[in-house]
């Protein structure tokens, strides 16, 4: 009898464990919370994709807890409104929170402007990595015209304001648009 009771309380222990280690916070999601979050991403690309309006190639797609931010640099104002229907339409959303900048196209860029933009994108994630305020991997960067957009969910807004300095003092930044969410509790 002693031993089936040791089991048991063994048991009602590693499930208690269990049940407190699979329990989100404010600013994390349980496994399920996470992979619902992906699939809605996913849903949203999706959607993006197969409408004719929007360029989902310059969109960049963030959800936590349902609500998802739309984060780039797109061409027109009504592409802007249409990404948002868009992402509105997918079953799940519970929000959608378009932090798309209208960036007009005056001339073509050429090669050399690309190129800077994906240099001035890589040397900002790389000082987001290296700051042990920020959580880069929460953090999407986006560089048209040397004009960096920060978007995603981090923590805090202390993690926020971290992200727009370290953004800023990276060379060839001309200006930072700090479009980052602070994660909200269910």
């Amino acid at each position: 009898m002693k031993k089936t009771f040791t089991w048991t309380a063994a048991f009602a222990l590693a499930a208690m464990l269990v049940a407190a280690a699979c329990t989100p916070t404010r600013t994390q999601k349980t496994a399920g919370e996470t992979i619902d979050d992906a699939t809605l991403t996913a849903k949203v690309k999706a959607a993006l994709i197969d409408d004719p309006v929007t360029k989902a190639r310059q969109i960049d797609v963030e959800t936590y807890r349902g609500v998802v931010q739309l984060g780039g640099f797109v061409d027109t104002t009504s592409e802007k409104a249409r990404a948002t229907t868009v992402a509105q339409s997918v079953t799940g959303v519970k929000e959608v929170r378009n932090s798309l900048e209208v960036r007009q196209q005056v001339a073509e860029r050429s090669a050399g402007e690309v190129v800077d933009d994906a240099v001035v994108t890589g040397k900002v994630k790389a000082a987001l990595i290296d700051d042990p305020v920020t959580k880069a991997r929460n953090i999407e960067v986006e560089t048209k015209d040397g004009i960096v957009q920060l978007s995603g969910f981090v923590n805090s807004e202390q993690e926020k304001q971290q992200a727009g300095q370290v953004a800023r003092t990276v060379g060839g930044v001309q200006s930072v648009r700090n479009d980052l969410q602070i994660k909200q509790s269910p």
